[in-house]
């Protein structure tokens, strides 16, 4: 800019205008990129942000935000023990106090809290901070409220008195995401001092029954483990376990729990997560989560015969994935909207004159697909929040219809957002390259994706969910969502041909199960397709063919 400087009063012309010009244009151009990529607009989705006005609680959220906001600069590029202490501070905080059952009691609190933490921490301030958030508040605690009966919800409160943090002890090494919920750890109820035994399963160091990728298990004091119950040698099936494993927040284990962090990641590494396993561990009957089956007289009960206490630990997986879902797009729409900023001040040569880089047909045809899909994506989520959230109020359990759209709201808001940023990050040059871009930072979708079930498994599910209701003649599920926008047979014509064709090749396994696996192996690409189509209709039930879906 030297050449424009005034000399006397006056504008100094340079000799090589332009050359000079040229220079000034880019050094210009370099400090609005930088500008625009280091500041987040923080009046940027405050629609979504806000409160859900049912609850009237707007000023709860204005004031949780600010609690959120005064922790960034203690967690943003820290380490386990900052982040760690940072959610301490949110658990001890008396100006806008989120406690252990508002999953419950304030299910539209509980969902704006993630939302807040996933606005300021993702996805490169402190990515990893959100995920031991939510380990906290919904995996670990959030499973004895749905599984615990009155002395463990006693409990709760001694916990956040003393600010202990929680993981969820699920994930085996030998059955990771890919495998659903296969668990090989064991407790076996000891009659003569009326105690579980939970073992990993040999106990060994390296078991492949060891907890696997437990996030925040280095640090936290309890545990959910989730371990086969076992009376006089009879397994019962998983059932979850409220397990002390340290004194101390980051304290040493105790006594049978031996644990090893599982190493840098390329993201989150404000988080540990751990590999745990346990020899032997003795706990109290009391540490059973027993709402649905408990030990009485040295004999199970199974206190509700339609319910099986496996089944209910997935309970905490639909409030999970709705919140996934929502810090999914909240990641997406930061780094969409900040590369668009770049974008209208990246100028770029055409025959008619230069013009921003955002305005080439290729790239503004992808903004508009991305902004779309982000403003439709968000109101689907934000519908299913709400009606999850009146559901969890009634402590009860979603139906199926809801069921459905929970899943397709946690598959398709992170798959589709891997490939639409993907898509970007080849079309923007190379300011994708910048670490002040941010677009490196979409491994924070990879966790999305594998978070509170996998969305292959998922997907898959949707599948043969409907494979089983078409072949035993049973509604459809996900046609009619109570309070969505109706039915939607313009997005029927490819599923039912893709339905068609793969009943008709599974039909040729006839009763034979090992047939039909080998069969549903062989048309993995088209189980994935057709489970593409259901979400596509499911969301069309829910938020119509809109042309635009702001919020």
């Amino acid at each position: 800019l030297k050449p424009f400087l005034p000399t006397r009063g006056r504008l100094r012309i340079p000799s090589r205008p332009s050359t000079s010009l040229r220079l000034a244009s880019w050094i210009l151009d370099r400090f609005y990129h930088l500008k625009e990529t280091l500041k987040w607009d923080e009046t940027m989705s405050l629609s979504w942000l806000k409160y859900d006005t049912r609850g009237g609680d707007a000023e709860w959220c204005e004031k949780f935000a600010e609690v959120v906001k005064g922790l960034v600069p203690k967690v943003s590029g820290k380490g386990w023990s900052e982040s760690a202490a940072a959610l301490q501070e949110i658990i001890n905080n008396k100006e806008a106090p989120l406690t252990l059952t508002d999953v419950r009691d304030r299910p539209e609190r509980f969902f704006a809290a993630h939302r807040i933490v996933a606005y300021y921490c993702s996805p490169e301030e402190a990515p990893g901070f959100w995920i031991r958030f939510t380990v906290h508040y919904n995996l670990c605690f959030g499973t004895v409220v749905a599984l615990g009966e009155q002395p463990h919800l006693d409990q709760l409160g001694q916990i956040m008195e003393k600010a202990d943090i929680g993981c969820f002890a699920l994930t085996e090494y030998k059955a990771g995401v890919n495998s659903g919920m296969v668990v090989e750890t064991i407790a076996d109820y000891d009659k003569a001092t009326d105690e579980f035994v939970i073992t990993t399963g040999s106990g060994e160091i390296g078991d492949p029954a060891e907890k696997n990728w437990i996030s925040s298990g280095m640090m936290a004091t309890y545990a959910i483990v989730v371990a086969d119950l076992r009376v006089d040698g009879k397994s019962y099936g998983g059932h979850a376990f409220l397990v002390r494993m340290r004194e101390t927040v980051g304290g040493p284990c105790l006594p049978g729990v031996h644990m090893v962090d599982m190493g840098k990641k390329t993201i989150g590494n404000d988080l540990d997560n751990a590999r745990i396993g346990l020899n032997k561990v003795r706990v109290p009957r009391s540490t059973l989560l027993s709402r649905y089956g408990d030990v009485k007289d040295g004999k199970y009960v199974q206190k509700d015969a339609k319910i099986k206490n496996f089944q209910m630990i997935g309970q905490r997986l639909f409030t999970g994935r709705v919140a996934v879902a929502a810090a999914a797009l909240m990641c997406s729409r930061k780094l969409v909207t900040r590369t668009k900023a770049y974008a209208d001040s990246k100028m770029t040569w055409s025959p008619e004159g230069s013009r921003p880089l955002s305005q080439l047909p290729q790239v503004k045809a992808l903004f508009d697909e991305a902004d779309f899909e982000l403003s439709r994506l968000e109101m689907f989520v934000k519908k299913v929040e709400l009606a999850l959230a009146d559901v969890v109020k009634q402590d009860g359990t979603p139906d199926l219809e809801l069921q459905v759209a929970i899943g397709t709201c946690k598959i398709a808001c992170a798959e589709r957002n891997i490939a639409l940023l993907n898509r970007l990050k080849m079309d923007v040059g190379s300011y994708a390259l910048m670490d002040s871009s941010g677009l490196q930072h979409i491994d924070f979708l990879q966790a999305c994706k594998f978070a509170e079930g996998d969305s292959r498994i998922l997907a898959q599910k949707m599948v043969r969910d409907l494979v089983g209701d078409v072949l035993k003649g049973k509604k459809r599920q996900g046609m009619m969502p109570a309070n969505g926008a109706g039915n939607a047979p313009e997005a029927m014509a490819e599923e039912e041909a893709l339905l068609k064709d793969l009943l008709g090749k599974l039909s040729k396994a006839g009763n034979d199960k090992k047939a039909f696996g080998k069969i549903w192996e062989a048309e993995w690409r088209q189980v994935y397709k057709l489970a593409d189509c259901i979400q596509n209709r499911i969301i069309l039930n829910w938020c119509g063919n809109v042309a635009s879906a702001k919020l």
